[in-house]
């Protein structure tokens, strides 16, 4: 029983990234909260990985190439854009147009590596696509015909489509989990120095910054992570990949409880991405066994 407590805690955990990014782009910038979350999150995932894993070291960096190319992709660009969203849009909609990033990932498994859907997971893309289409134009499907949509919704498009390569990619790579993030967000902390350094990046200055730095380091970075992985090791890939429904869930419960009313286009959309989302992953097939994704880089 164990599994389904620990899929919770770390979809609830990268939930609040979500929402605690979302006010601390306020005063913080995007390449802030990225560099300093990866830098102070290196040696603890690498000590969780040594730990928990007891990998090969010597084997994961034999995979160097391959691990630069995802901490490029899935630590740093998937980050910048996401909080770089966030300080246009809601908490809500950023969760529920990461919450069609299942089906994103299907159509390009489909378009990129050639496998095949059956029609009921053609109907859950659309679904998905539909609801997403709501949440982007607040229920007025029209506004895409005008180009309407939020500055920060599209920039969230962008941070689903970086996350689908990604993860296409790292279907393919065979080394621990753990250790495979930990060494990917050194090399991104590393490779974001000079960045941070030539745009003067800077430490939190106040108390809502730090506390909201720490909760970002701590738990969407360490404990979603090290929570999703041990899950993993008596969890199905297909079975845990359902949970992370529940981002875009305990994203609108937190931002409700904090006092924001949820719109009908929002609970719409949700509903339908959701729903999307379930009808494509119990329904694709592939010409061929695919190994694992990695867990949502939230």
């Amino acid at each position: 029983m164990k599994a389904p407590l620990y899929l919770v805690l770390a979809t609830l955990f990268w939930s609040g990234n979500f929402v605690v990014g979302r006010a601390a782009v306020t005063s913080m910038s995007p390449l802030d909260l990225t560099y300093w979350r990866w830098t102070f999150a290196a040696v603890p995932l690498l000590l969780l990985a040594h730990f928990v894993e007891k990998p090969d070291w010597r084997a994961v960096l034999s995979r160097w190439p391959a691990l630069l190319l995802l901490s490029a992709l899935g630590m740093g660009a998937y980050t910048l854009l996401l909080y770089a969203a966030l300080g246009h849009t809601s908490a809500v909609n950023a969760s529920l147009i990461t919450a069609a990033n299942p089906a994103l990932i299907v159509v390009m498994a489909i378009v990129l590596l050639g496998e095949k859907a059956t029609r009921l997971g053609w109907l859950g893309i659309g679904l998905g696509l539909l609801g997403v289409l709501l949440v982007l134009t607040r229920g007025e499907l029209q506004r895409v015909l005008s180009l309407s949509i939020n500055t920060g919704e599209l920039i969230m498009i962008g941070a689903i489509l970086v996350w689908g390569c990604y993860t296409i990619i790292a279907r393919k790579l065979d080394i621990p989990a753990i250790a495979a993030t930990a060494m990917q967000v050194v090399m991104a902390s590393l490779t974001l120095t000079p960045f941070a350094l030539a745009l003067d990046v800077r430490l939190p200055q106040t108390p809502a910054e730090g506390w909201s730095l720490a909760y970002i380091v701590v738990f969407p970075s360490l404990g979603a992570y090290l929570f999703w992985n041990l899950a993993l090791k008596t969890t199905p890939p297909g079975t845990a990949g359902n949970y992370l429904n529940l981002i875009a869930v305990f994203t609108a419960i937190i931002t409700v409880a904090l006092g924001t009313p949820l719109t009908s286009a929002q609970i719409a959309g949700g509903v339908l991405v959701i729903a999307g989302v379930l009808l494509t992953g119990m329904k694709v097939r592939a010409k061929r066994p695919v190994a694992a994704g990695s867990s949502l880089g939230s």
